[in-house]
């Protein structure tokens, strides 16, 4: 389904400021919650995609749990009503202060990415005279073939436990008397669109889940991440993730076992097409080779292109002229403040509106203040 942009209303408006499709961000959840049903998986929204109040209002509306990766991402989520035991919280760096606080609120489950981690918890728990549920997120080496940033599942990257110390943290678990091993979890990147890389996962998890019965665990819980991506290029024509092969994937290729419950974290796929970056054109600055639009967001508002190189599709929204090729690039004082290069937009003049479309995703969440620049607003289709 197309967003409908009310040029009329952003007349109105300062801009750069964040722009959320409430109607597609709603039919987004029914179809998650709908196609997980088939299959009685469990899906838990990843908070660190997205963490607008009011995006994170309709998440919960929608009967997600919640993934988060930091103390405030806990927090978050239980100053907007998730249920605690609906909370599962990962993060190779989580902090005393931050698992005291987890601890204090009896969330569902701590993913635990190394044995010393899960020391930790076992001590503060037992301080606190309870035992806490995790899952060991265990680094499968699966190549999710995505961004070298974005990838999180292969030997080099800092996520996880090691498949060689697999045993040794399976065998660790049962001498530690405040934790209370329930699951297996996994992640292997992001923006991952190649169905191929998740059948591996499940093929190694299968591997894996033989290894933790060996040492008699029976598990209830097999978390596999999330990571599932988007069409960036075509956010109209593909609006919403294809979910129902996504989820087909898993529920062919797990060998689960009776009781054993499914768990996804999905982020980008659930809140990136609904949202988008409108900016007005500064100024149109013509070289001799090539001609600037120079528009009022910058780097601060979106920063996966300067930083992963990530495309975005742009869109004049104000003009129907024939479209001409420009560098369009922003205000901040960076040679990477740039959003994409000879790109074809129609004919753009000063004050027209562009829009950075598929930003709902690690766009608000990530800004900052540099150049001293204001953090932009948040507008909805449905005020």
């Amino acid at each position: 389904m197309a967003t409908q942009f009310p040029i009329e209303r952003f007349a109105n408006l300062d801009t750069p400021f964040y722009y959320y499709d409430l109607q597609l961000l709603h039919t987004t959840l029914d179809t998650i919650v709908s196609e997980a049903s088939r299959h009685d998986f469990v899906v838990h929204y990843a908070v660190k995609a997205n963490a607008n109040s009011r995006i994170l209002t309709e998440v919960r509306n929608a009967g997600l749990g919640i993934d988060c990766v930091s103390g405030n991402e806990v927090r978050a989520a239980l100053e907007h009503g998730f249920d605690s035991k609906k909370i599962v919280y990962a993060g190779v760096g989580k902090s005393d202060r931050e698992i005291n606080l987890a601890l204090d609120a009896d969330i569902e489950c701590f993913n635990v990415e190394s044995i010393p981690e899960m020391e930790v918890i076992n001590h503060l728990a037992g301080l606190k005279g309870k035992v806490a549920n995790i899952a060991l997120r265990i680094n499968p080496n699966v190549d999710a073939h995505t961004h070298q940033y974005i990838t999180t599942g292969m030997e080099e990257n800092k996520f996880g436990i090691g498949l060689w110390e697999v045993d040794t943290a399976a065998l660790k678990a049962k001498e530690l008397s405040n934790i209370n091993l329930i699951g297996l979890h996994f992640h292997i990147g992001s923006q991952i669109t190649d169905m191929a890389a998740f059948q591996a996962l499940c093929t190694r998890i299968n591997e894996i889940q033989r290894r933790f019965e060996e040492q008699h665990y029976r598990l209830s819980i097999i978390n596999v991440g999330g990571g599932l991506g988007i069409d960036y290029e075509h956010p109209d024509e593909v609006s919403i993730p294809d979910f129902p092969a996504y989820f087909a994937v898993f529920a062919k290729h797990l060998e689960l076992r009776n009781g054993q419950k499914v768990h996804f974290e999905l982020g980008r796929s659930v809140v990136a097409q609904c949202g988008s970056l409108i900016s007005r054109v500064l100024y149109v600055k013509k070289g001799q080779k090539k001609q600037f639009a120079i528009i009022d967001a910058g780097m601060n508002d979106l920063i996966r292109p300067a930083l992963y190189h990530a495309y975005h599709k742009i869109e004049n929204i104000s003009s129907k002229l024939p479209t001409e090729k420009y560098d369009v690039v922003g205000p901040v004082c960076e040679s990477s403040d740039c959003f994409g290069k000879e790109i074809s937009i129609a004919s753009a003049k000063r004050g027209d509106l562009i829009a950075l479309r598929s930003a709902g995703a690690y766009g608000e969440i990530m800004a900052s203040r540099y150049n001293l620049r204001p953090f932009a607003p948040a507008y909805f289709s449905e005020q």
